[in-house]
């Protein structure tokens, strides 16, 4: 079953997790039939809470603008590049919308001299209240808001070096980090009420779920517990449809094409519920939404379905 949302609730996902943002069209488009015209194509994308503005990244700036597409205000990464290549800087508002946090992969963007830095922005003027050196080289650097509203992770890819996950946290002045103790796992979700989080495997061997803040592992699922061969693999995706049931997504090759199906996983003993149409031809596609639904998004349009 499924509804195109302009036609139905305003909105259609949890109040605790962050806007949905995609491009199409020359637009950054949110639920709800909501967008927000910018000049070029974003390489990464947010909006805020309240629907009023969205933020996007560009080769050299991070820039803020209205639904109007005027812009509100814009925030240079360092020394201008004529071309940046493989590198990709992050944004995401805050919960509250007070606060845009930015990935910066200075290492390879060459912006700046140095490693990859953090940084957190007021959200209504883009002045800088804090920032951080994570000591990475990455290529770019995934955001996932905590339902708690105060802790944001970062994974930071490095390609075939691997993958690293910091979490942090605005401080007064101070942003404060904490690193996790791994380099080969990719963030991938947080639960709803946020005592989880769920990670794939750099090199895609199995989804694990974690405690949360801690990262202790308490349930490991592989290709071939979900009833495939050793040559299938697990994306680098997923999330929770509900507070018992997440899904993931396997993909394998066959006669030289690619392939991938979306499986249901009881996060309380790992058992392999079977798949389930996610109304998608994109891996990557499902929006979780909470209560058993999910978005998806397609022609410029997010539609709700449910299970």
């Amino acid at each position: 079953m499924r509804r195109t949302l302009s036609q139905a609730s305003p909105l259609g996902y949890r109040a605790n997790v962050i806007t949905p943002a995609r491009y199409s069209d020359g637009a950054i488009h949110a639920p709800g039939g909501v967008t927000f015209p910018v000049a070029t194509t974003p390489r990464e994308k947010a909006v805020s809470p309240d629907l009023t503005s969205a933020v996007y990244t560009t080769d050299n700036e991070l820039v803020c603008v209205d639904r109007s597409g005027v812009e509100r205000w814009r925030h240079a990464f360092g020394v201008f590049q004529e071309k940046v290549r493989n590198v990709r800087a992050g944004c995401a508002f805050s919960l509250d919308g007070k606060a845009v946090w930015l990935f910066r992969p200075d290492a390879m963007g060459r912006w700046n001299d140095g490693d990859d830095t953090w940084h957190v922005l007021d959200a209504s003027t883009g002045a800088v209240l804090a920032g951080a050196e994570l000591g990475t080289v990455g290529h770019g650097g995934n955001q996932h808001v905590h339902p708690n509203g105060t802790d944001v992770l970062v994974d930071v890819g490095e390609g075939q070096d691997g993958s690293f996950l910091f979490r942090g946290r605005l401080n007064g002045t101070a942003l404060e980090v904490v690193p996790y103790p791994w380099d080969d796992r990719v963030l991938v979700a947080f639960a709803a009420d946020g005592h989880q989080f769920m990670t794939v495997h750099h090199e895609q061997h199995d989804v694990a779920f974690h405690t949360y803040p801690d990262g202790e592992v308490v349930i490991r699922v592989s290709a071939t517990d979900l009833g495939y061969d050793e040559d299938a693999w697990l994306e680098w995706a997923g999330g929770y449809l509900d507070a018992d049931t997440a899904f993931v997504v396997a993909g394998g090759e066959s006669d030289d094409e690619e392939w991938f199906r979306h499986h249901l996983v009881d996060v309380r003993t790992g058992e392999h519920l079977g798949t389930f149409d996610a109304h998608t031809e994109d891996a990557y596609g499902v929006i979780p939404a909470g209560g058993g639904a999910w978005l998806t998004f397609d022609d410029g349009v997010f539609r709700r379905h449910v299970r």
